[in-house]
């Protein structure tokens, strides 16, 4: 029987026209498909774990960004047995998929269908943004991370992780070619996925990322995951 969870709906914009649709048969092999994907994806959810507790309490509230598929909710959670989480995400269908993946601990979180502008005021002891934020056009980037900023409490930790690398070619092709390559599936089109990769994702350089954790009012920013086209920072409100 599927799992009822308490989604609840802000849908105030739609989404950007570039963004996958992360719905149906994507949603349910999200939990199949990232750890294969994403270098050393179990190190990373256990870094953000480590990385917050520096800072956040026992009895802390965390917002998780982009929370849809829910294996970071279900990491965290598995973590730190007195946290709660409040999770956006603007897929119903992936939080659908979150509520089943974060089933045993889903009394201590909330699910909202949205944006950042979706989420809780706050404030929150840190928050975390794991592979969401290259889907976000650069144009609303800025903007995205300011709101997430403000909800959170003075010097609370963020922990930021999607991919990034240079923009300038041929370094550019090169990534984009070696990323394809480590998480395809045996038969998939290379040529396609390059291209899809190249034209629908969002992807900074490394220098402009943390230039925009800067100007959103970051300061403390760290690299402390670093997984062939992946980079992830942690910085402080």
């Amino acid at each position: 029987m599927p799992l009822k969870c308490n989604i609840k709906r802000y849908m105030k914009h739609p989404a950007p026209p570039s963004a996958p649709a992360f719905a149906g048969a994507h949603a349910k092999s999200y939990a199949e498909g990232a750890p294969r994907k994403v270098p050393g994806l179990a190190g990373l959810h256990r870094m953000t774990a480590m990385l917050l507790a520096e800072r956040v309490p026992a009895q802390g509230h965390i917002l998780v960004l982009g929370a849809g598929g829910g294996l970071e909710l279900k990491a965290l959670a598995e973590e730190h047995a007195n946290w709660r989480f409040d999770g956006v995400d603007p897929s119903a269908d992936m939080l659908a998929a979150a509520g089943q993946i974060a089933a045993p601990h889903i009394d201590r979180i909330a699910l909202h269908q949205g944006y950042i502008d979706a989420a809780p005021e706050g404030p929150f002891d840190g928050a975390v943004c794991l592979l969401t934020l290259h889907f976000v056009p650069r144009e609303q980037r800025l903007a995205t991370l300011q709101q997430l900023r403000r909800r959170l409490a003075p010097g609370a930790p963020f922990v930021v992780a999607h991919i990034s690398f240079s923009q300038t070619e041929p370094e550019r092709s090169l990534w984009i070619a070696r990323h394809v390559a480590f998480g395809a599936e045996p038969g998939t089109n290379l040529d396609a996925a390059r291209e899809a990769i190249a034209t629908r994702l969002h992807i900074l350089s490394p220098e402009d990322e943390v230039a925009l954790l800067e100007e959103a009012g970051f300061s403390g920013i760290s690299l402390f995951y670093a997984g062939l086209s992946f980079r992830g920072w942690v910085a402080y409100a």
